[in-house]
C-alpha cells in the first residue's frame, strides 16, 4: 500500500509519499483482531508457496492465529492487493485473486474444532463457505458472516447465517442504492439471519435485533487509513458476542476498536489490544 496526497486522474502520474507491505484479508484480519483480544482462533483458507503465501503464513503465526489447517498448494500465486491511501485516510483497492485454487467443499473439515463457539466466514470461496456453515450448524456453532459484496450464491449462504455484518452497499442489488439502511436491515434479515448489522463507515453502524433497531455513531478520530476497519469491527463484534453482550454493547465496542485501527496505516498494524480499547472508551 502507498500514501499519496490526492488520488490521480486516469492517464496521469502521482508520486507515492511512502510504501508499506502488510498482510490483510477480511476473515483473517478479523481473526487477528480476536487474537489480540485474547481469543484462540484458527484460519482456513488457500494460499500458494510463493513469496506472498509465505508472508501470509508468517503473518498469521506472528499474531498467534493457528494456520495448521491453511491449505498450501505449491506452484501458484496467492491473492494480492495494492491499496492507494490519500491524506484524508480514504483508500482505493486494486486486488487480484491469484491463481491458487480456491478451497473446495471437500477441503473443509471442522471436526478438529469441537470446542469452538463461532464460525466466521466471508463469501469469497462461496462453496467452501457453505460447506463450513453446514458443518458448523451440525456442531451447534454460531455462524457470523462478513458480507462485503453480493455475489452469486450469497443469498443462499446468508440463509445459513446467525449474525450478518454487511457493508453499506451490500444490499443495493436487493433494495436499490437510494433505500435507507433500515430497509436494507429488514430485507437482509428476511433472508434468514437472526441479527443483522450494517457498517456505515464514518456514519457509524446500524443493527436489527428482534424488533429493535440499534444505532452506533462512529468514534471521532484523526484517521490515517481506513483499510481493514470493517474487518476489525467484525472481530471486535465477535469478541462481544463471546462475552454474551447485547447488540448495542457489541456495536459500541466494535466501533471503538475499528476507530483505533484507523490511526495507523495498514489493515493490522493498528489493531488495538483489549486494555487500549477499554481506556479509549472510558475517555469517550
Amino acid at each position: 500500500m502507498g500514501r499519496l496526497t490526492v488520488y490521480p486522474e486516469e492517464d496521469s502520474k502521482r508520486e507515492l509519499l511512502d510504501l508499506h507491505i502488510q498482510c490483510g484479508g477480511p476473515a483473517s484480519t478479523s481473526l487477528v483482531t480476536l487474537s489480540r483480544l485474547g481469543i484462540r482462533t484458527s484460519f482456513l483458507g488457500s494460499v500458494s508457496d510463493d513469496s506472498r503465501g509465505i508472508e501470509i503464513v508468517k503473518g498469521l503465526n506472528n499474531e498467534k492465529v493457528d494456520s495448521a489447517f491453511l491449505k498450501i498448494t505449491p506452484g501458484y500465486t496467492s491473492q494480492f492487493a495494492f491499496i492507494a491511501i490519500t491524506e484524508s485516510g480514504n483508500r482505493t483497492i486494486f486486488w487480484h485473486r491469484g491463481s491458487v485454487p480456491h478451497l473446495k467443499p471437500g477441503d473443509v473439515n471442522l471436526s478438529p474444532f469441537s470446542n469452538a463457539k463461532i464460525l466466521h466466514i466471508d463469501s469469497l470461496m462461496i462453496e467452501a463457505a457453505q460447506e463450513a456453515a453446514q458443518q458448523a450448524k451440525n456442531m451447534g456453532l454460531t455462524i457470523v458472516m462478513d458480507a462485503g459484496t453480493m455475489r452469486e450464491g450469497s443469498q443462499e449462504l446468508i440463509s445459513m447465517v446467525d449474525v450478518l455484518i454487511a457493508s453499506e452497499g451490500f444490499a443495493e442489488p436487493l433494495v436499490g442504492d437510494a433505500a435507507p439502511p433500515e430497509k436494507a436491515l429488514e430485507v437482509l434479515r428476511a433472508l434468514g439471519p437472526k441479527e443483522v448489522i450494517i457498517t456505515l463507515g464514518s456514519k457509524g453502524s446500524i443493527g436489527l435485533s428482534g424488533k429493535k433497531i440499534n444505532f452506533q455513531k462512529a468514534f471521532p478520530i484523526d484517521a490515517v487509513d481506513t483499510t481493514g476497519a470493517g474487518d476489525v469491527y467484525h472481530g471486535a463484534y465477535i469478541y462481544g458476542m463471546l462475552q454474551k453482550w447485547d447488540m448495542q454493547k457489541c456495536m459500541r465496542f466494535a466501533s471503538a476498536a475499528s476507530a483505533l485501527k484507523c490511526r495507523h496505516i495498514g489493515a493490522r498494524k493498528g489493531i488495538p489490544h483489549l486494555e487500549e480499547i477499554k481506556e479509549f472508551m472510558r475517555g469517550k
